[in-house]
């Protein structure tokens, strides 16, 4: 999973050759998650003044963020049992675990809001990710029922908090969040991350649980696989077309143009690029899917994408897995590859030449990795997190091993 300190290969429980094949998926859509970041962070969104995105923001704006939480919810699943999830003091220790691992990647991510600039570049998903695990602990446990339950939950009522509470909550003390804004503006720090930030954690958990979900199945079944791609094509597709009806047949458009203060053409741009805030009291904001607008509809729009993404690489990976070796091999430190790519960013060198500084850092990152796993197999930063996470488990589970459910 994201910002782990296990290749995915290695989680409990994975130990025939297909589950190892099928893994292999899951790290190549890791991997390409990362190159979409890297994509929205550093390429040109479009042109504003024509209202005319960019390929590279109509590819992965809102969806590689939202992919990589999915797959976040995935490797949760896999390191907490897989389909015979743990219980007793094994579930125990993996709750434990994951504390120990939010904490620790909510640190980095406060550690690299120092070095970013006032006007940042990119907003760092980093310690948004802390909030997401805490957030997760109690849920661990669930089956893939409860998990996907609770997933349209968040998904329906996270919007309407943020777009409800949005005016009585505090503003933002800083883009990137800081060791000193969390003690000095422990308030404004929580709204952010719980509910106004780019990354909301209330609603990204929405993605979270849907990828523990899927965690929690049999991954490595033909027949799965093919459900995950056709479930999220199926979710894509309604949602893009639930919204477009909603504001073009029943009347969505005119009413946000008579709520908001936008003309319409501010308004059709504010349907791309997103609206600079959603405080105008009415509900019809809810049925648009901007990206990051995290919107029920934007919200079943990238995970729709996500899970289609999942199936494919999961199809594909069983039987072509050294194919995917840039990918893959990316893909099990991204927690190392994504700090490295913020602090590059930080030095905003990449403004004049965008695609020549993204084929860098792509390159560089593919280099980086598949050397890196053939000397050492896990990443730096990964190396450190599962060291952390290992040496806080063994205290908790001692001498036993905890029980499966079966």
């Amino acid at each position: 999973m994201p910002w782990t300190g296990k290749s995915a290969r290695t989680e409990p429980g994975e130990a025939s050759a297909r589950s190892a094949r099928r893994l292999v998926g899951v790290d190549a859509a890791r991997g390409l998650a990362i190159i979409g970041l890297m994509a929205i962070h550093l390429l040109p969104d479009g042109s504003e003044e024509a209202g005319e995105p960019s390929w590279a923001w109509i590819l992965f704006s809102g969806k590689s963020a939202a992919l990589f939480a999915l797959l976040a919810g995935v490797g949760l699943a896999l390191a907490s049992g897989g389909r015979r999830r743990h219980e007793g003091r094994a579930m125990t220790a993996d709750r434990v675990g994951l504390v120990v691992r939010a904490v620790l990647i909510a640190a980095v991510g406060l550690c690299i809001g120092t070095v970013m600039p006032e006007d940042a570049p990119t907003d760092n998903i980093l310690i948004y990710y802390g909030a997401f695990f805490l957030l997760a602990v109690p849920f661990l446990h669930l089956g893939p029922k409860a998990l996907f339950a609770s997933a349209a939950g968040f998904g329906i009522l996270a919007p309407i908090l943020a777009l409800r509470l949005g005016e009585v909550l505090p503003d933002f003390v800083s883009q990137n969040p800081t060791f000193s804004d969390l003690v000095t503006e422990p308030g404004a720090v929580t709204a952010q991350l719980m509910l106004t930030g780019t990354y909301p954690a209330l609603a990204y958990l929405t993605y979270v649980f849907v990828g523990l979900g899927i965690g929690r199945l049999d991954l490595g079944r033909t027949g799965v696989q093919i459900r995950i791609l056709v479930v999220g094509a199926g979710l894509a597709i309604c949602a893009q077309t639930a919204s477009y009806l909603l504001l073009y047949a029943f009347g969505g458009f005119e009413r946000l143009l008579n709520a908001s203060s936008l003309s319409e053409r501010d308004l059709r741009e504010a349907l791309i690029w997103g609206p600079d805030e959603m405080s105008d009291p009415t509900g019809w904001w809810l049925v648009i899917t901007t990206p990051h607008t995290n919107t029920p509809l934007a919200i079943a729009t990238s995970l729709g994408v996500g899970l289609i993404i999942v199936g494919v690489f999961l199809l594909v990976g069983s039987k072509a897995g050294p194919w995917l070796l840039p990918l893959s091999a990316m893909g099990t430190m991204t927690l190392t590859l994504y700090t490295a790519h913020l602090v590059g960013l930080s030095r905003e060198l990449h403004y004049d030449q965008p695609y020549l500084w993204f084929t860098i850092n792509v390159v560089a990152a593919v280099l980086f990795a598949v050397a890196w796993q053939r000397a050492l197999r896990q990443g730096p930063l990964e190396r450190v997190v599962a060291a952390a996470v290992k040496g806080t488990r063994r205290l908790v589970v001692g001498g036993s091993g905890g029980t499966m459910r079966k």
